[in-house]
């Protein structure tokens, strides 16, 4: 399959699923964005891929996602180089042992999963549309199903930070918006859908114990195996159209019962909205 002229954003795109991704895409001589915290790694990397797919068009731009500044920078630079964007792909993550705020005084693991590809996606709405048929893709987990959302504490200031509960909340609110915005998108040309990538051996599980990094490896889903999906809604015909979905192993699945709560999605925009100062 053939994305030749296609230009594609992959966020996180310097190692595990995000560089499974960005190669699955190059493969298919996509022209692709790599967006990366790390300059040295993020130029390492490309060269691989270039050198992996034979593919040129590869192309590193940098940003800490946690900064909204920095967003706003990546964006513009991005919009100087390049006329449209096909497909935004959502993908870099963070998983913190401990509580952790970002520059702009947001817990991490909301700045990152929520507010990062909430503010991202929208400053690139316009080109998303342009070029349309276009997609945007954003990697949850299925963590998801057991959390709730508690508005009151969105980000996990009033109580015992365990990790997997807050995790799990950042992607219900990363899907909650996910349906909200293809709600918003319909008629547009431009769709937005979830995916759960499986349990992958990825490097968000650096900060793990040894033991737990062990299992991983020996247990989990390979970075290129949970890229399957992710490349799937960038490229297939199949999904052309569909949107508002969440994917698990390359098929529709049902998230949980609080992701379909219009009310929270639309609440939840709003303060996302706030935060991100933007009039949408």
């Amino acid at each position: 399959m053939s994305m030749d002229g296609k230009i594609c954003m992959v966020t996180g795109a310097n190692s595990g699923m995000g560089k499974a991704t960005a190669i699955g895409l190059a493969k298919m001589n996509a022209t692709v964005v790599m967006v990366c915290r790390n300059k040295e790694l993020g130029e390492n990397t490309r060269e691989e891929i270039i050198n992996q797919t034979g593919n040129k068009n590869i192309n590193l731009l940098l940003c800490d996602l946690s900064s909204q500044e920095r967003i706003r920078k990546l964006v513009n630079e991005f919009k100087q180089k390049y006329q449209n964007l096909h497909v935004l792909i959502n993908n870099a993550g963070v998983m913190l042992k401990k509580r952790e705020i970002s520059v702009d005084g947001i817990e991490m693991n909301f700045a990152v999963h929520v507010l990062a590809p909430f503010l991202l996606t929208n400053l690139l709405l316009d080109l998303l549309k342009k070029s349309a048929p276009s997609r945007i893709i954003n990697v949850a987990s299925a963590a998801h199903k057991r959390a709730k959302i508690d508005f009151d504490d969105l980000q996990s200031e009033n109580k015992k930070y365990r990790l997997f509960s807050v995790y799990g909340v950042s992607k219900l609110a990363e899907i909650l918006f996910t349906y909200e915005l293809s709600r918003k998108l319909e008629g547009s040309g431009v769709t937005a859908n979830a995916v759960h990538p499986g349990v992958v051996n990825t490097n968000l599980g650096r900060n793990q114990s040894k033991f737990s990094q062990g299992f991983s490896r020996a247990f989990f889903k390979s970075p290129e195996k949970g890229a399957e999906t992710s490349i799937y809604l960038a490229s297939s015909p199949e999904v052309e159209g569909i949107t508002g979905k969440y994917f698990i192993n390359k098929e529709q699945r049902q998230s949980s019962e609080e992701s379909y709560n219009e009310e929270h999605a639309m609440r939840l925009w709003k303060i996302l909205a706030e935060m991100t100062g933007l009039n949408i």
